[in-house]
């Protein structure tokens, strides 16, 4: 007879542990093996000891500067304030607002770095960054940051002063290039990287003017590529955690190799200053551009001269393309490259020189890093097949700013349901479209923006004038297996696309 039970069940819950950390099980007298399976885990073998950045801080400092501007004068306005800030114009939902005001009490809206403290008229003092990218003097700042001034001064590493000349600037990419006249002396410059090969994680080291405080160093890692801010059509931002303050505004970037991988521009802050969102310009855009302004004192764009749209889920189903890519033509702007070459409302451009296009905005980009006079291949989806065609470029730089106005119409009588769609329609008194004159708030139409007094001006790439020519089309597209109809529609001078889904599809 056991005299300690207490003992023998703990012989036995030890014996039971044991088999099953052995993974022995008997089951009906049959002894079995379980053996668990995990994937392995994500493991990264270091390369190195991290170096730190005191050999790139010591040799990229000297190339860096601090750049100080004398704005031209403005007269206070009546009420006393200032005079008016080149922002003061922006509407107040315009997207540069969220980077351009920080609702700090000392500092008036600008983009990160340009120091401007509230003044009286007789001051007119801004300061920003720069960096020399050769040794004859020719250095780069931002745009903003020398945008209104008269006179411009840089000071060096060491403290020296030196008088310098604009010349260039370009507004869309915030980019301006100065030349010091340094008799005799050579500078310290710095080049640019490759910044394709450029990737999320790696080091970076911002060094610039904060706050006027003369040369100062962060570092952080790149967190972000291609970010869109809405600053302009060629927005490509790498977004670096960095910290960036007034004063950094036209600094450097810096990989661990002491090339610049970007320009520091902008910051997105509430408060004025860092919380570790920093925008920088692309070593590869800058590069293109101030080579431009070095050249000519202005940058050349290539010019296509159409108004185009994203191509989603829906419209890709509707024109049977494989994939959201591309940029659908909305509208060709009157006597135009792309007017004089074929490209139609309606047309995908889906790759430049053989280079695919994923949007809008890349389509944009890769436009303008050709010359005016260029000849390209635009790659086109038109009618469920692709075509090229050659478009030679127009200039960019040498066009005004296009208006665009909206009119009233005139609805005629006699309108007609579009049964499925909750649309009723009646023929254009122009004589060219279907006049949308009422849409049923529940339906899918109201749900992607369809509106009353819209004109339908093709479905699927085919011209309506009827509601009858509507529904052919609408039967044809669903008769070849498409999922969405692709209503092409037309508001005052303004077109876009609305894919709506065949019923039964």
């Amino acid at each position: 007879m056991n005299k300690n039970p207490n003992k023998t069940t703990r012989r036995f819950s030890t014996a039971v542990l044991a088999a099953g950390v052995a993974g022995m099980v008997l089951a009906g007298g049959v002894v079995t093996s379980v053996v668990p399976s995990f994937a392995e885990p994500v493991s990264v073998q270091p390369t190195g000891v991290n170096p730190g950045f005191a050999d790139v801080v010591e040799k990229v400092s000297p190339a860096v500067v601090s750049v100080r501007v004398k704005e031209q004068i403005k007269p206070a306005s009546d009420d006393g304030s200032d005079a008016e800030s080149p922002f003061d114009n922006l509407p107040p939902n315009h997207p540069l607002r969220r980077f351009f005001e920080f609702g700090n009490p000392g500092m008036q809206g600008s983009p990160d770095g340009r120091q401007t403290p509230r003044r009286s008229p007789r001051q007119g003092m801004a300061q920003g960054s720069g960096f020399f990218i050769s040794d004859d003097g020719y250095l780069v700042t931002n745009n903003h940051v020398v945008e209104g001034g008269s006179d411009y001064t840089v000071v060096l590493n060491d403290g020296t002063e030196l008088k310098a000349e604009l010349i260039g600037t370009d507004s869309r990419t915030d980019l301006a290039l100065l030349k010091v006249e340094g008799g005799n002396r050579k500078f310290t410059y710095v080049d640019f990287a490759d910044d394709s090969k450029v990737r999320v994680g790696e080091w970076v080291v911002a060094v610039g003017n904060p706050f006027g405080l003369g040369g100062s160093v962060t570092a952080g890692i790149v967190s972000a590529r291609g970010r869109d801010i809405g600053a302009g059509p060629y927005d490509d931002f790498i977004q670096i955690d960095a910290a960036v303050n007034r004063g950094n505004s036209g600094g450097p970037a810096f990989n661990l190799e002491g090339q610049v991988i970007g320009v520091n521009t902008a910051i997105f802050s509430p408060s004025g200053g860092s919380v570790g969102i920093a925008f920088a310009i692309p070593a590869s855009t800058a590069k293109t551009v101030i080579q431009s302004l070095r050249e000519n004192g202005n940058v050349q764009r290539g010019w296509l001269g159409v108004q185009i749209a994203p191509v989603t889920q829906d419209i890709a189903e509707a024109l049977g393309l494989n994939a959201e890519e591309g940029a659908i033509v909305t509208l060709p702007d009157t006597d135009t490259p792309a007017v004089k070459a074929g490209i139609q409302t309606g047309d995908v451009i889906t790759a430049v020189n053989g280079q695919t296009v994923k949007g809008p905005r890349e389509l944009a980009r890769k436009v303008a890093e050709y010359r005016p006079g260029t000849t390209i291949d635009v790659k086109v989806w038109r009618n469920g097949e692709a075509r090229d065609i050659k478009v030679e470029l127009g200039n960019l730089s040498s066009l005004d700013e296009a208006s665009n106005t909206s009119g009233n119409r005139n609805v005629p009588v006699n309108p007609s349901s579009l049964r499925g769609y909750g649309l009723t329609l009646t023929p254009s008194d122009q004589g060219d479209g279907v006049v949308i004159t009422e849409v049923d708030p529940d339906s899918e139409a109201a749900n992607r923006g369809v509106s009353a007094g819209d004109t339908i001006v093709a479905v699927n790439g085919s011209s309506v004038k009827s509601q009858r020519e509507v529904e052919d089309a609408i039967k044809k597209a669903s008769t070849s297996g498409r999922k969405a109809a692709l209503f092409q529609l037309r508001s005052g001078d303004q077109n876009r696309f609305v894919a709506l889904p065949i019923s039964g599809s």
